[in-house]
C-alpha cells in the first residue's frame, strides 16, 4: 500500500507537530537558538531514522531527502521567534506546558506511527506482523524519546498518559486494516486519528497503565 503526495503531505504535517513539541521542551530548558533547533529537528526527524536503520534503508530518508530536515529548521526558527514575541501572552492565559506539548506530540506520534508501519509494509515485511507494528511505534516515539534524553528529562514513554500504548493501538489498527485489504488512503487517515485520539483522551481523562503512585508529576 503505498502513495505519493499524500504520505509526503502527512510527514510534513508530522515532521512540523514533532518540531514544534521539540521546541516547546527547548523553551522549558531555557535552550538557546541553537539548542531549540537543534532538539526541534532531533525530535522530528529520529523516530523515521530509527526506523530506515531497522528496515536496512541507509542511508536514513533524513540524508538522501534533505526536505524533511528543512521543514524541521524552518518550523523551528519561526517558532522560536513566534514564541519569544507570544511568551507574556501565553504566561498571562496560563497555557500549561504540559498542554501544549500533549498535543503537537500526539499529532506526531499518530502520522509517524502510521507511516513508520506502512513503510515496513512497503519494504516487503507485510507478512511480518510484530516487525511491522514495532517499526510503527519505534518511528512514533522514537524522536520524542531522543528529544526527553537530550533535555535530561524523563521519557513520556516510560510515565505518562498511554503514550507507547497510543501508538500500539494505531500500528495495530493500521496493520489489521491493511490485512483486510482496505486499500485505500482511508485506512491510513483512519489510523492517525484514532492514534491522536486515544492519546489525548488519555491525557484529558488521567488515563493511564498502573505506575508507581507515590510521587506527582512534575509536569501535570
Amino acid at each position: 500500500m503505498e502513495f505519493g503526495i499524500e504520505i509526503f503531505i502527512i510527514e510534513i504535517i508530522g515532521i512540523i507537530a514533532f518540531t514544534i513539541s521539540g521546541v516547546i521542551v527547548a523553551f522549558k530548558k531555557r535552550f538557546d537558538l541553537l539548542g531549540v533547533v537543534t532538539l526541534g529537528t532531533i525530535t522530528a526527524v529520529g523516530g523515521g531514522a530509527l526506523r530506515d536503520i531497522l528496515l536496512g534503508i541507509l542511508p536514513p530518508s533524513m540524508f538522501k531527502n534533505g526536505i524533511y530536515v528543512l521543514f524541521a529548521f524552518i518550523t523551528a526558527i519561526a517558532s522560536f521567534y513566534i514564541g519569544i514575541l507570544a511568551i507574556k501572552t501565553i504566561k498571562r492565559k496560563r497555557v500549561k506546558y504540559y498542554n501544549l506539548i500533549t498535543f503537537f506530540d500526539a499529532v506526531g506520534l499518530g502520522v509517524f506511527t502510521v507511516v513508520g508501519a506502512n513503510t515496513a509494509i512497503v519494504n516487503g515485511f507485510g507478512d511480518n506482523v510484530f516487525l511491522t507494528i514495532f517499526v510503527g511505534v519505534i518511528t512514533g516515539v522514537g524522536g520524542g524519546v531522543i528529544r526527553d534524553i537530550i533535555a535530561n528529562t524523563t521519557p513520556f514513554i516510560m510515565y505518562k498518559d498511554l503514550y507507547a500504548s497510543s501508538a500500539i493501538i494505531g500500528a495495530c489498527l493500521y496493520y489489521a486494516l491493511y490485512q483486510l485489504h482496505s486499500n485505500s488512503f482511508l485506512c491510513i487517515s483512519i489510523s492517525i486519528v484514532a492514534t491522536i485520539f486515544v492519546r489525548l483522551l488519555a491525557q484529558k481523562y488521567n488515563l493511564g497503565l498502573p505506575k508507581f503512585g507515590i510521587y506527582k508529576d512534575k509536569d501535570d
